[in-house]
């Protein structure tokens, strides 16, 4: 922990712990306040340079446009706590979560957005429900640290909303799913009661999904979006990573749409967003068993039964396929150690534990 505490009876301590409470700082961030150390929140970032709100020691907020000092360790992105020096970052403060995804050069991890408690995955069903999209998007908000929530958008426009609901249940159990239009204001209210103060939340979706109207129906503004296509596809793209203090006291980041090869993939998101099929495998013959023709498999035996959809076992071989592809290319030299064995009972695995 970065432990920098505030000193008692400062006449500006309020007023920077309020400023600061504004950004979205609660006691689950990894460091405390003190006066003498200017600390502020990334809300852009250009490249080398980062825009950052922040409070001066007479308990001012201000906005200044920094630089990163070739020292810091990390590399900040919008979300993040950093503490400033003359205008330049010179630390990024622990995070307590992160959205991540594949960097383009297939080795590293790209972090989108840092310091979230809630992942809003904002899927379209005007054209009907992409589960594949919403799944893959559950393993990405699990895997972020933050509490994943489902915003089905674009519902006015949708034909059998309650077929659609029941088909994002089936998709991300025990996730709570919201349908929203940004048109009607349908969901808007509810969406704006989760945004309160000291949460910081992010709207994880593809291109077009509808994000950018959402925020401006939270907000009751219109100047973010330009006009909708006659297929109902705004025109506005949001190009960068933004952070926005809402009217309802919390904190939302606008990032641009993803595509479904930049999503990342992990095993606890996996186990998370697929917990039907990872609570029926504790029955399998093998602690190792891949679902795939494994004897004793108690999943493929509940795909037969009928008490789980194919589909749903389909989902997860391709998506632990892509987990393993990523582990490989991250770590080449694993390669050769992730020949799969040959599967032994479960009572002489746990003899080696």
């Amino acid at each position: 922990m970065n432990v920098a505490r505030l000193p008692a009876n400062e006449p500006h301590d309020a007023n920077v712990l309020g400023v600061m409470r504004s950004l979205g700082y609660t006691p689950d961030d990894k460091f405390v306040l003190d006066v003498h150390t200017d600390i502020g929140r990334v809300s852009i970032v250009h490249g080398a340079r980062c825009e950052v709100i922040w409070v001066n020691h007479s308990g001012i907020e201000q906005t200044t446009d920094c630089h990163v000092s070739p020292s810091a360790a990390t590399r900040p992105v919008a979300g993040d706590w950093v503490t400033l020096e003359n205008e330049t970052i010179v630390s990024v403060m622990a995070r307590r979560s992160a959205l991540r995804r594949p960097d383009p050069n297939g080795r590293d991890v790209q972090v989108l957005a840092a310091n979230l408690d809630l992942v809003l995955l904002v899927v379209p069903i005007n054209k009907g429900l992409n589960v594949r999209m919403l799944e893959r998007f559950a393993i990405m908000a699990w895997e972020s640290g933050a509490q994943p929530f489902v915003v089905l958008s674009k519902a006015d426009k949708a034909r059998d909303v309650a077929t659609l609901m029941e088909e994002a249940r089936m998709a991300v159990p025990g996730v709570e799913i919201l349908t929203t239009s940004s048109e009607s204001g349908e969901g808007i209210a509810h969406l704006r009661a989760l945004l309160h103060d000291g949460v910081t939340a992010v709207m994880l979706g593809a291109s077009g999904a509808g994000k950018t109207s959402l925020l401006n129906a939270l907000e009751g503004s219109a100047e973010l979006t330009k006009t909708v296509t006659r297929h109902g596809e705004g025109r506005h793209a949001t190009t960068t990573r933004k952070l926005y203090r809402l009217k309802a006291g919390g904190v939302l980041l606008d990032i641009p749409g993803i595509r479904l090869l930049d999503l990342m993939v992990g095993q606890e998101g996996l186990s998370e967003t697929f917990s039907d099929i990872t609570a029926l495998a504790i029955d399998c013959r093998f602690r190792d068993c891949a679902h795939h023709g494994d004897p004793g498999c108690a999943v493929e035996a509940a795909v037969a039964s009928g008490t789980l959809p194919s589909r749903r076992l389909d989902n997860w071989r391709i998506v632990k396929r892509e987990l393993t592809h990523q582990e490989h290319r991250r770590a080449p030299e694993e390669m050769t150690r992730g020949r799969r064995t040959k599967p032994r009972p479960r009572d002489e695995r746990d003899q080696d534990d």
